[in-house]
């Protein structure tokens, strides 16, 4: 199994790029402190993350340096050769998962606010089935009781 779960801060603004085919692509860095301290000074470590597509673009849109941010994904090596002729090593985290930590009136409620669909905005009162765009087979139901389980 490969699952990898963090928390902690952005250590600086997320890199967008896009690739030859057109998928966007953000590399960053987050910052998660340890749990015990080195001489008296809390002590970070700084893990590299790399987001594709949709995720990608929404860390670009919404994320910046300090912001706190949950991520789950999976550990990736690769291998790229230097301009000296080496190969260099790349350890990071390719994100799966991400979320909001901030506060609620930071970042969550702009992506919120702006992410909203049709689906999640209230159905009026006074809406019929056909505005509704329901299919034959739905039935409305007034409320609880009235389930058929």
């Amino acid at each position: 199994m490969n699952k990898v779960v963090i928390a902690g801060r952005m250590a600086k603004e997320p890199e967008m790029r896009s690739t030859s085919t057109g998928k966007a692509v953000a590399n960053f860095s987050v910052a998660v402190d340890r749990r015990f301290k080195s001489d008296g000074q809390p002590t970070a470590d700084f893990f590299n993350i790399v987001a594709w597509n949709k995720q990608a673009e929404l860390i670009g849109e919404y994320f910046h340096k300090g912001d706190r941010i949950a991520i789950s994904g999976r550990l990736q090596t690769r291998t790229y050769p230097a301009n000296d002729g080496t190969n260099r090593y790349v350890t990071e985290i390719v994100l799966e998962e991400f979320d909001f930590l901030n506060s609620k009136s930071d970042t969550r409620q702009e992506l919120k606010a702006t992410a909203q669909s049709e689906w999640t905005k209230p159905v009026a009162k006074n809406t019929s089935m056909k505005d509704l765009d329901l299919n034959d087979d739905f039935h409305m139901m007034a409320d609880d009781d009235d389930l058929p389980f």
